[in-house]
């Protein structure tokens, strides 16, 4: 059974990787042709970063497109074929869950939606200041998301407990709602804190998704192991061409979108607390950001260069290949951490 089961994830997450890879010139023709590009903010506010990143300005963005796309192909492909025309080679892959993917699937189209629909305006100048949504807009709408998935995870599901490790399982009751949305939104925006440099969030949530991929598969669950080998197969092929110098940018749709599935996998698998530990680098990106805030605010002047954190190293000097590589690391260390927690815990 393991090996099949091996063989089958395996398959996925290389076919994924192998389709997102062929469609990316088509991604990135499409994106140059209609003028897709990355705006980079010059208004006096953050002098810093605008001259560290004006080399970046009318770069493609909304690539992570290639990454959900990708997902929504495969998974589209297997249940037609294998569910509605009972193809065996495709029966024997498909891996459409209601209990282990439906949710995941529903919160990552959601959540990717709502930051293509942010992407564009920022990219036509529309919006609030011509940057997009405003703030609290885009906090209520990702906010309908996750309570969402909260009363599916609730009422569908069962779930009102959490894992902490070393002690079992505790139970929340009703307060596993408002703990589910509060995790979700803040997951989801400190992945987008993190999609500052090129390569940087696309290899750190590739490495955060394997490390949850292997909680699942450990766990049984086959269809959620399979569902995020095609995430990393599809993030995979986005960093072949989002390293530096990168081709296109993920954007909006593909960090919070990832940011949001993120989440529901670690809830999905009950380790929701190894989530800081295997998702580190994001913890710290959001937190340079809000400690920049707070020290901006009350202390008149800055705690960091520029935030979030990747941007200081960079105003340090450090070339940003250097600060995305150093990144991975981390991040890889600290997943291989979570693993041991979970095996342990």
């Amino acid at each position: 059974m393991g090996y099949s089961v091996l063989t089958k994830i395996f398959t996925l997450t290389s076919l994924a990787f192998i389709f997102a890879l062929a469609v990316t010139p088509l991604l990135t023709t499409f994106l140059y042709r209609n003028k897709l590009g990355k705006q980079i903010r010059n208004d006096g506010s953050t002098p810093l970063f605008s001259e560290m990143h004006k080399h970046k300005a009318g770069t493609p963005t909304m690539g992570g497109i290639l990454v959900w796309g990708t997902l929504v192909i495969t998974i589209g492909v297997f249940w037609f074929f294998g569910r509605v025309l009972h193809i065996e080679f495709f029966s024997y892959f498909d891996f459409y869950s209601r209990k282990e993917t439906l949710l995941p699937l529903g919160a990552l189209i959601g959540a990717s939606i709502v930051g293509a629909l942010d992407d564009w305006l920022d990219i036509r100048r529309l919006g609030h200041k011509g940057r997009g949504l405003r703030f609290t807009v885009k906090i209520w709408l990702y906010a309908v998301v996750a309570i969402v998935g909260a009363w599916w995870f609730y009422s569908k599901l069962g779930f009102d407990y959490t894992h902490v490790p070393f002690a079992g399982n505790i139970a929340l009751g009703w307060l596993f709602i408002p703990f589910f949305i509060f995790v979700v939104i803040a997951t989801s925006f400190s992945v987008n804190q993190t999609d500052g440099l090129d390569g940087l969030a696309g290899g750190t949530l590739m490495i955060s998704f394997f490390a949850f991929g292997l909680i699942a598969f450990l766990e049984g669950k086959y269809d959620l192991a399979a569902f995020i080998g095609v995430i990393c197969g599809g993030l995979l092929a986005f960093l072949w061409f989002n390293v530096f110098p990168a081709r296109f940018i993920m954007g909006d749709t593909g960090s919070m979108g990832l940011g949001v599935l993120l989440a529901v996998v670690a809830f999905l698998t009950n380790s929701i607390l190894l989530l800081p530990i295997i998702g580190f680098i994001f913890v710290i990106e959001a937190l340079s950001t809000v400690l920049q805030l707070f020290w901006k605010r009350f202390f008149k002047r800055k705690l960091f260069l520029s935030a979030p954190i990747h941007h200081h190293f960079q105003a340090l000097g450090w070339p940003e290949a250097k600060v995305t590589m150093r990144f991975w690391i981390i991040s890889a260390v600290t997943a291989i951490i979570g693993v041991i927690v979970y095996f342990v815990g």
